[in-house]
């Protein structure tokens, strides 16, 4: 499938929050350095240089805006010429071009470039490891300092679409998405795909971008943010849980992208999850097919809340579940397209 342009990564994610200083102290113990702008929004950054990650206008609780980076103003003239609106200046810290689009379910898309970047900030040093097989580390102990996390960079955002096969094809086309996991709740029911960027033989992370159709309205459900390493995201949690923040779900290792991940919530609910050690494909690695036990499994640590406690559904009961919703929702749907 040709796409108008091909995104590079992830950008940023917006949300409103009513309270901007209470957000702060929380993105601070996330590990996000965030500061308010002359236009009254809180941008928050991680250290890999991007001017921001994380936006926070005020307002009530919600999901705002994905943004998603080009690679040049001219990818966002075609974007912007081929779709027919209009190439903007970004008013934010790093400054740059802006394109905003409306994805099927409503959601707001900004595709940036040409923004101002700083400096990379360093990493804590990493102390090599022992195992059985291997005594890398002699005559020298591990010492690891508290406090948060230090975030590298933003990862990925997940969405709770309410036609999945429409929104594969919305992003798709126009930011030319490669399926690196199509997640099927029965034979040839898709409820969702893990989709990551087309950088060629460049290779970029299992997804930047995961589309879910689950039975409930369309939504915004996590985006993640990548850690220095395991230990990294093991003080942070620590710390996390010493400010008595909303832990959501972890630790664990994921399955399908193979992350060691660790989700916790803002004072408004939004999921924001810590996570290292990903698996990085490129362009002609392919797509493969999964099932829902896939999809929320684990290699070990916490299981997904969703499977957890006395009554929780097994993995089959939720994949036979998700596929009747779909099913109802595609037979009406063609109810409705007969009658008009």
């Amino acid at each position: 499938m040709m796409s108008i342009i091909k995104v590079e990564d992830i950008a940023h994610v917006c949300f409103a929050a009513p309270d901007i200083a209470k957000m702060q102290s929380f993105l601070t113990d996330f590990g996000l350095d965030s500061a308010l702008h002359n236009d009254g929004r809180l941008y928050a950054r991680a250290r890999d240089g991007i001017p921001f990650n994380h936006v926070t206008e005020r307002g009530d609780p919600g999901f705002k805006a994905l943004g998603l980076r080009a690679a040049n103003i001219e990818d966002l003239e075609l974007l912007a010429a081929t779709e027919n609106v209009t190439v903007e200046d970004l008013h934010t810290p790093g400054g740059g071009k802006i394109v905003r689009l409306t994805d099927p379910d409503g959601f707001l898309v900004e595709v940036v470039a040409d923004q101002t970047h700083h400096a990379a900030s360093t990493l804590p040093a990493e102390s090599a490891r022992n195992s059985a097989r291997s005594k890398a580390r002699q005559h020298d102990t591990v010492r690891l300092a508290q406090g948060p996390s230090h975030i590298m960079r933003l990862g990925h955002c997940v969405l709770n679409v309410s036609d999945f096969r429409r929104s594969e094809r919305w992003y798709k086309e126009r930011f030319g998405f490669i399926t690196s996991d199509e997640i099927e709740a029965s034979p040839d029911v898709a409820i969702g795909a893990f989709m990551r960027c087309d950088r060629g033989d460049q290779p970029t992370d299992h997804h930047t971008l995961f589309l879910a159709q689950l039975p409930q309205k369309p939504g915004f459900l996590h985006a993640a943010f990548e850690v220095a390493n395991m230990d990294d995201l093991m003080v942070g949690h620590a710390h996390l849980k010493s400010r008595k923040r909303d832990a959501a779900w972890g630790v664990g290792r994921h399955i399908l992208g193979s992350q060691i991940f660790d989700y916790w919530r803002d004072p408004w609910g939004h999921e924001l999850e810590h996570w290292t050690d990903g698996d990085l494909f490129s362009a002609d690695d392919g797509s493969h097919k999964a099932s829902v036990n896939d999809l929320l499994a684990v290699q070990w640590g916490m299981p997904s809340p969703i499977l957890s406690g006395t009554l929780a559904p097994s993995s089959k009961i939720l994949g036979f579940v998700m596929a009747l919703n779909i099913r109802f929702r595609q037979f009406f749907r063609r109810k409705s397209d007969t009658a008009n």
